[in-house]
C-alpha cells in the first residue's frame, strides 16, 4: 500500500493503477463486496472494463471520499450504458446533477442487488484510468449563503477516527478576531463566530456556507473535499503523515487546483501550521 500510495502522490498514475489491476487479479472472487466485512474495507469491482455495461456504483467510504471521487461519474456516464449511483442521502441534493441516469440513497441494511458492473466509487479512477488533473474543477456547486464580505469558513473538528488530524479550536480564535468566520464544523462553539451554534448537519447548509464564505481554513475532513470541489479557495492544515492523498511534500493538489496544504514539520507541532499560515496575511491562494 505504501508504494501504491507514493505512487498516486508522484503522479505516476498508471502505475498505481497497475498494481490495482493485479491485486484485484489476485484476489479470491468469492470475497468481492463481502457482506461479513464493514463496507469501507470491501472491495467492490471485478476488474473488468467499465464500458457499454450497466454501473453501479456504491459509495461505501466517507462523505469527503464521495465527493472527492464524483468528479469521475461524468466521464462513466460518457462510457457505460448507464450508470446508477447509491450515495449516502445526505449528498444526493449535491450529486445529482453530474449526469448519472439512476441516484438512489445507500441504506446500509438494505443495498441494492448487483448489477451487471458494480464499483465502489473510489475504483473509479483506476477503472478508467483518467488522472485527477484531467478533469475540470469545480464540479459542484450550491447557491451561496448571504454572509459578510470576506467572510472566512473555518472546521477544526476532523472526527473521532483520526484525532490526530483535528486541532485546539483556540488556534484559531485569532483568525475569528481579526476577520468574520462561519464555522464549518457541527455543534456549538466558543469562538467568536457568526453562527456560534456551529453547522448545522446538513449538507446543503453546508454547501450554501461553503459557497458564501471568501475563503476556508480547515483540517482534513469531508470541509476540505467539499470546498475543493466547489473551487473555493481552502487553506488545508495537515498532520505530519498526511492521508495519502495529500503530499507532505507539495503545496499545491492535482485533486483540488484551489487547496493550499500546510503541514505540520512534526507530529502534534500544530502551533508552527497555524504560525506558516500567518493569519494577518491570509488570502486567497
Amino acid at each position: 500500500m505504501e508504494t501504491w500510495a507514493a505512487a498516486m502522490r508522484a503522479g505516476r498514475y498508471d502505475e498505481a493503477w497497475d498494481m490495482e489491476v493485479a491485486t484485484i487479479a489476485a484476489r479470491d472472487p468469492a470475497g468481492r463486496d463481502d457482506p461479513a466485512l464493514p463496507y469501507h474495507r470491501r472491495w467492490v469491482w471485478d476488474g473488468r472494463p467499465v464500458d457499454g455495461r450497466d454501473v453501479l456504483v456504491r459509495c461505501y467510504h466517507g462523505l469527503g471520499d464521495t465527493i472527492q471521487f464524483a468528479r469521475y461519474l461524468p466521464v462513466l456516464a460518457a462510457r457505460a450504458r448507464s450508470v446508477a449511483l447509491e450515495v449516502q442521502p445526505r449528498l444526493i441534493p449535491l450529486l445529482a446533477n453530474l449526469g448519472v441516469d439512476e441516484v438512489h440513497p445507500f441504506d446500509v441494511a438494505a443495498p441494492l442487488p448487483p448489477r451487471d458492473c458494480d464499483i465502489e466509487i473510489t475504483e473509479l479512477p483506476g477503472a478508467l484510468r483518467v488522472p485527477p488533473d484531467a478533469l475540470a474543477a469545480p464540479y459542484l456547486s450550491w447557491p451561496p449563503a448571504a454572509l459578510p464580505a470576506g467572510t472566512i469558513g473555518i472546521c477544526h473538528v476532523a472526527g473521532d477516527w483520526d484525532a490526530d488530524r483535528s486541532i485546539p479550536a483556540d488556534l484559531l480564535r485569532p483568525l475569528c478576531e481579526t476577520r468574520p468566520c462561519v464555522m464549518l464544523a457541527v455543534g456549538g462553539t466558543d469562538l467568536p463566530c457568526l453562527n456560534p451554534e456551529g453547522c448545522p448537519p446538513d449538507m446543503a447548509a453546508t454547501a450554501a456556507l461553503v459557497a458564501g464564505v471568501e475563503q476556508v481554513v480547515t483540517v482534513d475532513t469531508m470541509i476540505a473535499h467539499l470546498a475543493g470541489a466547489m473551487g473555493k479557495p481552502t487553506r488545508l492544515l495537515l498532520k505530519a503523515s498526511p492521508d495519502w492523498r495529500w503530499s507532505p511534500d507539495a503545496r499545491g493538489s492535482p485533486w483540488y487546483p484551489s487547496i493550499r496544504s500546510y503541514v505540520q514539520p512534526r507530529p502534534g507541532d500544530w502551533p508552527t501550521v497555524l504560525a506558516d499560515l500567518d493569519f494577518h496575511r491570509i488570502c486567497p491562494p
